[in-house]
């Protein structure tokens, strides 16, 4: 150990000694045996430091990445394509290296980015106020409960099973420490039940929470489904893709409060799930209750244009007992990539960037509806992203896909057991025509291998005739 850090035994034996430990391997007691290693890595003594890069290098290239598959997962997570003027703006060292702004006026373009960012993200989402980032999607929908509860007074949540589970388990897991109630309304044809929605909504809920487009894809009646939310006085919560603003009418116009999401799919890559970064947008009478920041622009003595941080409801920032939340960054770094990544784009290529996606997916959707062994598990409007049933167990055909170099989707049976062989296939604009193509063929093949072995299927000629009307 003292080869790599200045600790020596004594000083170990002193520190294990006030933490309360014997050994160094007691605070490992919480992981389960079967998950411990139990041996030293298989690093041969005596290696160089070239060896031991090159051997980790060998071992790191055996993990398989959407820069080695062709990735058709998504799930909140996508694999778009991220322009190199991202990195060329963001690797600069004004904005890599700052941590937070706990003196934020004297980095005025720290502020302006969050400022710009705040503009983009209001006008994205129809709602005039926006904060300067939250840590990630599902933080921000807990988040949401926890304002909401303090606008109504109230503690109970009305939750579409449509919201992406993660954030389903964040806001259970913090409803525990608010003592909230929550509700959850089931999905019929791959949309919220409305009835159910409206039948649970009473004069104790502060929220109603849905995300549209939802978990399976499709794309919500946000109007109907929030009329409910009006009539008893509760607030209208929705998550949202960035990615579909581009050509669905914004939450705001649809009459939510909130808007939020996960913003990964702006400027950022995949990165093995992180980091990314949340928004949270709101109506006005909810501007002194959001979580995190509000840069705001002003003049200086001189006239000139300046940027503050106008709201800061952090803990840190204002007396506790009136603190909304205790995020420690705004995530700005995450952030300045969407900002640059919207800026590329342009009003004009963000829409085409939305109708590209559902053109894409709607030709991937007839695609995959016409292999034997593959049937759509809903009917609803898509955008980009979509959900199957295959006739086959669906870890094994995710398998045969990954060997013919194709992250086929995200399996749905563990979130949703009542669709234990459904698939949740995701478009980006880097999936082509013949990748989608390729996906049809080896999800085909790898369905009618499986069925046969388990003795379903008595042919291998798994493909139907192409369905008339496809779009390019």
């Amino acid at each position: 150990m003292t080869r790599y850090t200045s600790a020596t035994p004594d000083d170990r034996a002193e520190m294990l000694e006030a933490i309360g430990v014997e050994s160094a391997a007691d605070l490992f007691e919480q992981i389960p045996e079967p998950l411990r290693l139990g041996r030293p890595l298989a690093i041969p003594d005596g290696l160089s430091e070239t060896e031991v890069f090159d051997r980790l290098a060998a071992l790191a290239a055996r993990n398989a990445d959407a820069e080695k598959q062709v990735c058709f997962v998504g799930a909140g997570m996508y694999d778009h394509y991220v322009p190199a003027i991202v990195d060329a703006i963001t690797s600069r060292s004004e904005f890599l290296t700052p941590y937070t702004p706990y003196q934020p006026e004297i980095s005025q373009g720290g502020l302006q980015v969050m400022f710009e960012f705040q503009t983009a993200m209001s006008e994205l989402t129809g709602l005039p106020v926006s904060n300067a980032g939250l840590y990630e999607g599902p933080s921000s929908v807990a988040s949401a409960g926890y304002l909401a509860m303090g606008a109504t007074k109230r503690r109970r949540f009305v939750v579409s099973r449509g919201v992406h589970p993660h954030s389903r388990e964040t806001l259970a897991t913090y409803s525990q420490g608010y003592r909230a109630e929550i509700v959850e309304v089931g999905l019929e044809g791959g949309l919220t039940d409305a009835a159910a929605l409206a039948a649970a909504v009473d004069g104790e809920t502060a929220a109603v929470i849905l995300q549209s487009p939802n978990f399976l894809g499709a794309v919500e009646d946000v109007e109907a489904l929030g009329a409910a939310a009006k009539e008893h006085g509760a607030l209208l919560v929705v998550a949202t893709d960035p990615m579909t603003l581009g050509i669905l009418k914004p939450p705001g116009e649809c009459g939510a409060d909130i808007a939020l999401g996960e913003g990964q799919p702006l400027g950022n890559r995949l990165d093995f799930g992180g980091p990314s970064f949340g928004f949270f947008c709101a109506t006005e009478e909810q501007i002194r209750r959001m979580p995190g920041r509000i840069a705001g622009e002003t003049e200086d003595i001189d006239g000139r244009r300046g940027f503050v941080l106008a709201l800061q409801t952090r803990e840190q920032h204002i007396r506790r007992e009136k603190a909304t939340n205790n995020i420690c960054t705004a995530q700005a770094l995450n952030a300045l990539g969407a900002m640059v990544h919207l800026a590329w784009l342009g009003r004009h290529g963000f829409r085409e960037l939305g109708e590209l996606l559902a053109q894409r997916t709607a030709y991937a959707r007839e695609r995959l509806a016409a292999v034997d062994g593959v049937e759509l598990l809903h009917e609803a409007p898509v955008v980009r992203e979509f959900a199957v049933r295959l006739e086959a167990p669906v870890a094994a055909v995710l398998d045969r896909c990954a060997e013919g170099g194709i992250a086929a989707g995200y399996p749905l049976g563990h979130e949703y057991p009542e669709h234990e062989n459904g698939l949740l296939v995701a478009i980006t604009e880097r999936r082509s025509r013949e990748q989608i193509d390729e996906l049809a063929e080896v999800l085909g093949t790898a369905i009618a291998e499986i069925s046969s072995s388990r003795g379903s299927f008595s042919t291998k000629d798994v493909q139907k005739e192409p369905q008339a009307g496809g779009v390019a």
